[in-house]
């Protein structure tokens, strides 16, 4: 082998690394310094609030679920929501009910915004109703006075991960409609973020994530999502981060509110949730490995709780950017990520710090 290959190869190497380096690295110290960028708050965050009904509350984490489904309850009646007498979900993933009992248990909360079919900005995770009402049917294909008459998880009962469908809805087309009227006795719809800043009123830190069909996009319908949560988010006096998976969000950010402490959100892809197609599973790996990051310049990566120990996660913490976990459901998941991130996401379990 020649000493001029053996050179080149170095050179080439220490590009790559070079390059690799560039990509992943956060904001720069003197960026947080001059735009005066508060850290994230040192509390545990409850996923979509802290909810008896939705993610997480599966047969695999049932043996500490049961306690974290009665606290969400207990905190929610104390809050003013629901009483003994609902046998249903009384605090439902991503509702008003389940981010009051987040506040009244003292955790920061993380919740996700979309955009409805007449433009209000509205918390909640899916991009249609099916897994948390039964409902088949889109957000962006809805109105805000629909969902206020579409109940979450409806006949129920609490500690369900996953609505019963409607009548109807497994139909090819679904044969689902909006009631002409809600329903009557108690129950919880997708909020308005207006009404959840309303609840949560500064107790309680939020990280907001934005939430898009294809991070791989960007359109004006995106815009107008950022620009009108952000909005809300500018009239609002507690403290709060931002988060999402599509960096071109966070780059929104970047370029429109530097002061707001952002995340890049990201994971690495596995097993069956792994896309088919060829592209897009290259540019999810891509993501996974931060390679995006040159983009959005986050403070704080909030990471897939199985990847805090990977070369990618250890060398944006290295360079200054927070590891958030996401999402962790029970004390043994926990157990083994605690070394690698510095704040946790979590769910389904009650943490034994509170």
């Amino acid at each position: 082998m020649s000493k001029s290959f053996v050179n080149k190869a170095l050179l080439g190497s220490a590009v790559a690394a070079g390059a690799a380096v560039w990509a992943i690295a956060p904001r720069t110290f003197s960026d947080k310094r001059r735009n005066y960028v508060p850290s994230i708050p040192d509390v545990w965050y409850a996923h979509r609030g802290l909810h008896d009904a939705g993610s997480g509350l599966t047969a695999q984490y049932a043996n500490e679920s049961g306690e974290y489904v009665a606290l969400a309850r207990r905190m929610a009646m104390k809050a003013g929501y629901g009483s003994p007498s609902v046998t249903g979900a009384i605090a439902p993933e991503n509702s008003l009910a389940a981010f009051a009992a987040a506040c009244e248990a003292g955790y920061g909360i993380e919740l996700d915004l979309q955009m409805t079919a007449d433009g209000e900005i509205v918390v909640v995770h899916d991009g249609d109703l099916m897994r948390v009402a039964g409902d088949p049917r889109r957000i962006a294909d809805l109105t805000y006075d629909e969902l206020t008459r579409i109940p979450l998880f409806p006949t129920d009962a609490p500690g369900a991960a996953v609505a019963a469908p409607l009548p109807g809805s497994l139909e090819n087309p679904p044969l689902v409609t909006t009631p002409d009227s809600a329903p009557e006795g108690y129950f919880q719809h997708v909020p308005l973020f207006a009404d959840v800043l309303k609840v949560v009123a500064g107790r309680v830190p939020l990280i907001v994530e934005y939430k898009f069909d294809d991070n791989s996009k960007w359109d004006p319908r995106d815009v107008e999502l950022m620009e009108k949560g952000d909005a809300l988010l500018q009239a609002y006096s507690g403290a709060y981060v931002i988060e999402s998976f599509n960096p071109a969000a966070v780059n929104w950010y970047k370029e429109n509110r530097p002061e707001v402490c952002r995340g890049q959100l990201s994971w690495w892809p596995q097993g069956e949730e792994k896309p088919s197609d060829p592209a897009a599973l290259a540019k999810e790996y891509a993501a996974g490995a931060l390679i995006f990051d040159w983009i959005s310049r986050p403070d704080f990566v909030a990471y897939d709780w199985h990847g805090g120990n990977s070369p990618q996660v250890r060398l944006a913490r290295f360079m200054g950017a927070v590891p958030v976990s996401w999402t962790v459901r029970s004390r043994d998941e926990l157990a083994q990520c605690d070394d690698w991130f510095d704040h946790h996401i979590f769910e389904a379990f009650v943490p034994d710090e509170q």
